[in-house]
């Protein structure tokens, strides 16, 4: 099946993205050429999930460096140098930009002996190539998970996985993805996932492209579902995954994960293995994002709550590996204890 949308992609000198906030309403592009540009669609989440994230890093790496001044070997190191901290600042917790930063860093150091438009190509081969490896792996990801799921069954995912939180086919959507192109009969409710509704605006959108079944529910209905025995799975993806198992996504991840182990279901996490950060031994080591209140007491722009009332807009949350049935990555399929299978991916 053709992916009926293009998340991310390099355009000869300029970046080419999906503008995520303006979904389901309008499908617009839009053209970035400037690395402030790019760091404002990283911070207001018109490119977003750990993946996309790490894409959006390395060509605005690629990007910025097209502006590099001709100079001393010095000169261009300090430009670059700046380019990349200014993209760090941008989201603490997907730890894809680092790990993207981090490469493109090696790739420079490593080619600085070329001439600056030499240096320059090939960062953006570099950048155009993390971008064709995600979409691979990605796909490798579903192959590895699609056995998970079952005919019959009834899933329950969480903010988006799919291939708008990627450079296409998905983690979590992805692994779904790939068991209803086995021919599995599957269905997915997809809660709304305040207080973006990435639920509702994205994951909805996404999976009614690809004609997978889904029903769009509130974040508080998935007890009562589970509870009813309407829901059997969960599978969610992940913005950094720490040594030990422990994973940080969305806001409400925990919240649902705790809802299956009540309810003994399995909770499934995917992720590529860039997003497993084996520096950090547990998830209390993860920085967590936490955004303007605005997003919280607001809904498009319009006030929903009264002028005064403070609110709290933390982004993400952390689920202990101990809630986790199992993580699905590229390499295979990770099961307790995760501090064992976790770094034999990485032999």
């Amino acid at each position: 099946m053709e992916d009926p949308f293009r998340t991310i992609q390099w355009m000869n000198d300029h970046i080419r993205l999906l503008d995520q906030t303006l979904l389901p309403k309008e499908e617009r592009y839009i053209e970035i050429y400037d690395l402030s540009e790019l760091c404002d669609a990283i911070k207001r989440l018109a490119v977003r999930g750990a993946p996309a994230i790490g894409v959006a890093a390395a060509m605005g790496v690629a990007l910025g460096m097209l502006k590099a001044p001709a100079g001393n070997i010095e000169v261009v190191k300090g430009y670059f140098e700046n380019i990349s901290s200014r993209i760090a600042a941008t989201r603490p917790t997907a730890v894809n930009l680092f790990w993207a930063l981090d490469r493109m860093k090696e790739i420079f150091f490593a080619n600085l002996g070329l001439n600056l438009s030499e240096l320059q190509e090939t960062l953006i081969q570099e950048a155009v190539s993390i971008e064709s490896e995600d979409r691979r792996l990605c796909e490798r990801i579903g192959m590895w998970g699609r056995d998970l799921f079952k005919d019959g069954d009834v899933i329950l995912t969480h903010c988006n996985a799919g291939g708008l939180a990627t450079a296409g086919y998905g983690t979590a959507i992805g692994v779904i993805r790939a068991a209803f192109e086995a021919g599995r009969n599957v269905r997915v409710y997809a809660d709304e996932t305040r207080p973006l509704n990435q639920g509702s605006r994205i994951t909805a959108w996404e999976l009614n492209k690809l004609g997978i079944p889904v029903t769009l529910i509130t974040d508080s209905t998935a007890g009562a579902l589970m509870q009813a025995g309407e829901i059997n799975k969960a599978i969610v993806g992940a913005d950094r995954i720490a040594a030990n198992g422990d994973t940080a996504n969305k806001i409400g991840t925990y919240s649902v994960a705790v809802l299956a182990k009540r309810h003994d279901l399995p909770f499934y996490v995917a992720a590529p293995l860039s997003t497993i950060d084996m520096k950090l031994a547990t998830g209390k080591m993860i920085p967590i994002e936490e955004r303007d209140p605005a997003e919280v007491t607001h809904i498009c722009g319009n006030r929903i709550a009264p002028e005064g009332v403070s609110a709290r807009n933390i982004a993400f949350d952390v689920t202990p590996n101990e809630l986790i049935s199992a993580i699905v990555t590229e390499k295979g399929v990770a099961e307790r204890p995760f501090e064992d299978s976790l770094r034999a991916l990485f032999a």
